[in-house]
């Protein structure tokens, strides 16, 4: 078992993996030579597992994990959790704005009893469109969660062995890394750090892939959107009822019939719309029921460098 293991998902990082693997291997050596760098290529279209494979070649403790297809960034976080064997294990990202030289200081702060330790970033250096996407999903998380999660903080963070063997128990669909460890409750702290700016390619999350990021989340650990449609289904319903005992009241009063084919016809399709809307937020959920109930593996992978050979974890 190595001290520290480092999971770092890759996509369409040919050009960094070299820089991130010596940087990870200067900081990594402050704390103790016994580590191990697990490089997840979440099949990149470019020769990012090319370069992968130099740098395990150069040092058996790069090891690799090629998945059969994307699966995806939280996906890939699992994959290498799945094989990380560290008494301590680093998760971050590979674009190199998390920075290695922080994992000693996330280490550090570990020893004064955390089993949780997360990077808090003093300020996003994010371009403006990505900064208010992200924004928008932290906005719109918290609200129908319930939640209050911490927008500068991202997946960079330092977890213990506990902590690890306990999000590999959790096997739901929908991954969320941050979210998922924040869910568990260890004793947690935060330290702050820079968040340097992108050196090369862009961020493959654009404003629609966060949305939809942030809908899936929101069914997969909140019911909230279902007593939405509840409070807004009595909600219509009692304004219903007033509306109708206005128009009595007038008849009552002034004796004039009720006009109003119109305003009937806008009322249909205005709650025939409604109640499309509420049957397809129940849909999602029956969905996501379904997803959950065809019990297939979060991943699979394709092959291995310097691992033997990976097993899954049991769906119970």
């Amino acid at each position: 078992m190595a001290h520290i293991s480092v999971v770092i998902p890759v996509y369409q990082a040919e050009n960094l993996v070299d820089s991130l693997t010596e940087r990870l291997h200067r900081a990594l050596q402050q704390i103790t030579p016994d580590y191990e760098v697990i490089l997840v290529d979440d099949r990149s279209r470019d020769n990012s597992w090319q370069r992968i494979l130099a740098c395990s070649q150069r040092d058996k403790r790069v090891k690799g994990v090629r998945l059969a297809r994307n699966f995806g960034q939280h996906h890939a976080i699992t994959a290498g959790l799945d094989v990380a064997n560290g008494e301590w294990v680093v998760v971050m990202d590979c674009d190199l704005q998390d920075e290695p030289e922080d994992i000693p200081r996330l280490y550090e702060k570990a020893q004064e009893g955390y089993q949780v330790v997360r990077a808090q970033r003093r300020v996003r250096n994010d371009p403006w469109p990505k900064a208010v996407t992200s924004r928008m999903f932290y906005a719109l998380f918290n609200f129908m969660t319930g939640m209050h999660y911490n927008a500068r903080v991202g997946n960079f963070r330092l977890i213990s062995r506990n902590v690890a063997d306990h999000m590999r128990q959790m096997r739901e669909q929908t991954r969320a890394f941050s979210i998922m460890v924040d869910w568990l409750g260890f004793p947690t702290a935060d330290v702050d750090v820079t968040h340097a700016a992108r050196v090369d390619g862009k961020s493959t999350y654009t404003w629609v892939k966060l949305l939809r990021l942030a809908g899936r989340i929101i069914i997969a650990y909140s019911d909230k959107p279902l007593w939405l449609a509840v409070k807004g289904g009595f909600l219509m319903s009692l304004a219903s009822i007033l509306w109708g005992a206005w128009y009595y009241l007038r008849v009552l009063l002034y004796g004039c019939a009720v006009p109003g084919w119109a305003s009937t016809i806008v009322s249909l399709y205005f709650l025939g719309g409604i109640i499309i809307g509420f049957l397809g937020i129940i849909g999602l959920y029956l969905a996501k029921i379904f997803d959950e109930t065809k019990r297939r593996p979060l991943y699979a992978i394709d092959t291995t460098v310097n691992l033997g050979s990976p097993s899954y974890p049991r769906r119970e």
